[in-house]
């Protein structure tokens, strides 16, 4: 009779308390998705793929509610802060540049002035406007 008790005892207790403990993480989960889907709703993210003339994609998010731009090239991610100084839209970090002005979407890597994607947004082209002759 002591023998299975014991038996039972040393069983029993460790996966009741394993049992408890895993259905408090998943509370504690349920609690955080909550508080994130939250601050999703939130935040105004406008997302953009430009492809330049060599067939290489960037993904441009541009979060307006933190003033952050994370861009996507061949694989790699950057997060860059805007910059309130510079002309229309442009961020950066201490290494790389984006910038959005009149139509010409260019990241960059300052140290050495080296353009690593370039786009000229098209523009309404005049083929729909008709052209008097005299």
């Amino acid at each position: 009779m002591k023998k299975t008790l014991k038996i039972i005892t040393t069983i029993l207790l460790p996966l009741l308390s394993l049992a408890a403990c895993k259905h408090q993480a998943k509370e504690e989960e349920v609690v955080s998705e909550n508080v994130t889907d939250a601050k999703k709703d939130i935040d105004h993210i406008k997302k953009e793929i430009y492809t330049d003339d060599f067939g290489d994609q960037l993904e441009v998010a541009i979060n307006e509610t933190q003033n952050t731009v994370v861009v996507r090239l061949n694989g790699k991610t950057y997060e860059l802060k805007k910059s309130e100084e510079l002309p229309e839209f442009t961020a950066g970090d201490a290494v790389y540049q984006f910038s959005d002005v009149r139509g010409e979407v260019t990241f960059l890597k300052k140290d050495y002035n080296m353009v690593l994607f370039h786009h000229k947004k098209n523009k309404p082209s005049s083929a729909d406007t008709k052209m008097a002759s005299y």
